[in-house]
């Protein structure tokens, strides 16, 4: 009879985490399909480029203020629940989108990017935790880290349906569209509203469809809703709260690097460097769909390869999931740190492709972190897991803070030497890690 139950549970479990994993999709597909709305966006509401870096700090925001109120409504209403508010409020941002295009209103916009964000924030408040305890709690890591490898995997996916989508015809420039007379102006602003309006309309009827399937879905009740803990408990947590820290300066680090690569490269004047290889000159050709490389700017010839740090970061879940499944996950952490840190030395001490490459690593070393400092933060919280996603989340707001500073320091010091700061990033990812190794011992 126990045999039967089991296999029924683990039949309930792998349902319920094939599930999660589309909502991990999903999420890192609208994420990044966010961003290709930027270039249209500065046009439609006649923005400057200050006004159009608020989408970001819309998205960011949400994740400071929502993340501890999302994990205190987990313990009142489970998983599920939580799950289903957070597509029903990403649903409704998407449709905020439509009237926000329509009367070209940038406020209402950014209020329908933070209800969307906001929806986000509570998915992944409720999800992370949510897989960890779907199964043997030693598997842990390894399912978080599978499942966002298929948040990589949307977030690959993305770019290329916002170019088909989104960014298919020619944006006119500011100086371009003045020149238009009031009807033709009318009519270019019309059809860029309707190119932001469809996509998204979809995407709502999508979210609200998978809501409706969660829904009706039997996932396994895994938390215990009457259980009344406060926030108190888990701040007095030294694993959670150093965990915390370790998510905040991960998120600063991924985010400061990939924002400034294009940047950093070109202030080593690599377009000339990629131009003379033929290797990755066809390479950058290939991403840019040009046979004439000449005569693109060096922004685009070597913006081209930013996708290889982001392209690295999915590669790398993937095996991240196998090894954090046969190898304690404190000892892979370790590894990565160690590997990220020993890239981003190279790089401050080399010049040409092999800054170039070896900074491009650090995206697949950066791959297994998120998930691996989460599972090891939470791990010991039994019943007040959704507290802790609630303060780890709320760390995402990391992003926020390091990338500015990083570019101070760039401002004031150069690349070379601003990579320092990523150096202690990675440097406390690594201490973190130690200290677990140190615990599971």
């Amino acid at each position: 009879m126990n045999q039967q139950s089991n296999l029924k549970d683990k039949t309930n479990y792998r349902s319920a985490f094939t599930l999660v994993v589309l909502l991990f999709f999903m999420w890192g597909f609208i994420t990044v399909l966010v961003d290709s709305l930027i270039p249209r966006l500065k046009e439609i509401f006649d923005l400057t480029y200050s006004q159009a870096g608020l989408v970001q700090f819309a998205f960011f925001l949400a994740y400071g203020l929502l993340s501890i109120p999302a994990g205190y409504i987990l313990t009142r209403i489970g998983y599920k629940r939580g799950i289903l508010l957070g597509l029903a409020t990403m649903g409704v941002g998407c449709l905020l989108f439509w009237p926000a295009a329509s009367t070209r209103t940038f406020e209402v916009f950014l209020i329908g990017y933070f209800v969307l964000a906001g929806g986000m924030t509570i998915l992944q408040v409720a999800a992370n935790p949510y897989v960890s305890v779907l199964g043997d709690p030693r598997g842990a890591s390894s399912r978080l880290n599978l499942s966002q490898a298929f948040n990589s995997m949307g977030t690959t996916i993305a770019p290329m349906v916002g170019a088909m989508f989104i960014l298919s015809d020619n944006i006119l420039s500011g100086d371009e569209i003045n020149a238009l007379a009031e009807i033709e102006k009318l009519s270019y602003y019309t059809s860029e509203a309707s190119a932001v309006q469809g996509p998204f309309l979809i995407l709502a009827a999508a979210l609200l469809a998978l809501a409706a399937l969660v829904a009706f879905v039997k996932l396994p009740q895994v938390l215990n809703t009457e259980h009344t803990s406060s926030y108190a408990s888990v701040l007095k947590n030294a694993k959670l709260m150093k965990g915390a820290l370790g998510i905040f300066v991960y998120v600063g680090a991924e985010v400061a690097i990939g924002s400034y690569l294009v940047n950093y490269f070109l202030d080593m004047n690599l377009a000339e460097s990629i131009l003379s290889s033929d290797f990755l000159s066809y390479l950058s050709a290939s991403v840019l769909n040009t046979s004439d490389l000449k005569s693109i700017d060096p922004k685009g010839i070597v913006g081209a390869f930013v996708m290889f740090y982001w392209g690295g970061a999915m590669v790398g879940r993937f095996i991240g999931a196998y090894l954090t499944r046969v190898m304690a996950p404190a000892r892979v952490l370790r590894g990565v740190a160690i590997g990220a840190l020993l890239m981003i030395i190279v790089s401050m001490t080399s010049a040409g492709i092999v800054a170039m490459v070896s900074i491009l690593a650090v995206g697949l070393f950066n791959s297994i972190m998120f998930p691996t400092i989460f599972t090891i933060a939470i791990e010991d919280l039994g019943e007040l897991k959704p507290q802790g996603s609630g303060i780890l989340c709320t760390s995402i707001v990391g992003g926020a803070f390091i990338p500015p500073i990083y570019g101070y320091l760039a401002d004031v010091a150069g690349f070379k030497l601003a990579l320092i700061l990523l150096v202690l990033c990675y440097g406390y990812i690594l201490f973190y890690a130690l200290i677990g190794e140190r615990v599971k011992a």
